[in-house]
């Protein structure tokens, strides 16, 4: 950290004189990784949201985790150090969009995946994250879910349940995760024959079919801890080797492919994270009206998966 060293000194001031904690997504980079309180993936970072003390909350992901923290903290500031963090495939389901699947199947329970604005959590029964998605359909009252926006997330929980799930969009994914493909893998393989494989579920069923273990992010880290075996191949986004690597040091990682980077991501850095401490802003705000709505399926997911 000696690159770093004037930003972690006086980001660690600030945040001991406003009484905050960062806390940043797997993806994120390593020296915002490592300045950190708290790692995880999106379940982690919303149960470590509602359960800190601290007034302030500066929020290293992209923009749908912030927003969730937010809803679930009312009396706590949160910000996000660049507003650009915008994830990509909660574009993908506009709430008006999700409004006409409701009115096609007015029996269907919705389960949103917690990659969505929180304008179309509002619209649902249920949140998930890659963590919990088979847990929560396995856990709704109706044969017929809708679920969206992640098309290859659906087919993962379809697994777990023999009710019918409806992809909402039809082909709705992650960027970052559709770079990895079987060509990649077989690649990958091929140059690590020992090495055993974990992907996450945001990645095409052809990879999803071919791995040992599906999980989500902080879920491969717990299964390279657990099992015996010393080499991996992941299939998720290149951030998440820098945790493994640092936590994992007598084992051997290996990204499936190289190419699976989430710019949006990556836009968090020190400087930014020093500056949203010292000015308190950018903040996340979420309309009131929008805020009480969407924190009732959160906080059943929260329920639901404990």
């Amino acid at each position: 950290m000696d690159k770093w060293k004037g930003y972690v000194e006086r980001i660690e001031r600030l945040k001991r004189r406003k009484n905050a904690i960062i806390l940043a997504h797997n993806y994120q980079r390593a020296e915002v990784q490592d300045i950190a309180e708290f790692v995880g993936d999106s379940l982690e970072l919303a149960r470590k949201a509602v359960d800190t003390t601290s007034d302030i909350i500066i929020f290293c992901g992209v923009d749908f985790m912030a927003e969730t923290a937010a809803i679930l903290n009312l009396d706590k500031k949160v910000f996000i150090p660049d507003l650009g963090a915008i994830c990509p495939m909660a574009q993908q389901l506009p709430a008006d969009d999700l409004l006409v699947a409701k009115r096609e199947h007015p029996d269907a329970e919705v389960v949103l995946y917690v990659n969505t604005l929180a304008e179309s959590k509002v619209l649902a029964d249920c949140i998930c994250t890659s963590a919990n998605a088979q847990e929560i359909v396995r856990a709704m009252d109706t044969s017929t879910i809708l679920f969206g926006p992640d098309h290859n997330l659906a087919y993962h929980a379809q697994k777990a349940t023999t009710k019918r799930i409806i992809p909402v969009p039809e082909h709705g994914l992650c960027p970052s995760h559709h770079q990895i493909v079987l060509e990649d893998l077989m690649n990958a393989k091929e140059a690590h024959p020992g090495a055993k494989i974990a992907v996450h579920p945001e990645c095409i069923p052809e990879v999803q079919d071919s791995a040992d273990h599906i999980a989500s992010t902080s879920g491969m880290v717990k299964i390279c801890k657990e099992v015996k075996d010393t080499e991996f191949l992941i299939g998720t986004e290149i951030g998440l080797l820098h945790r493994l690597k640092k936590e994992l040091p007598g084992k051997k990682f290996y990204p499936i492919s190289d190419t699976a980077v989430c710019p949006q991501m990556k836009i968090h850095t020190l400087a930014k994270i020093e500056a949203a401490l010292e000015k308190e802003k950018p903040e996340v705000v979420v309309k009131k009206e929008i805020m009480d709505k969407a924190r009732r399926p959160i906080e059943r997911m929260l329920e639901i998966s404990k």
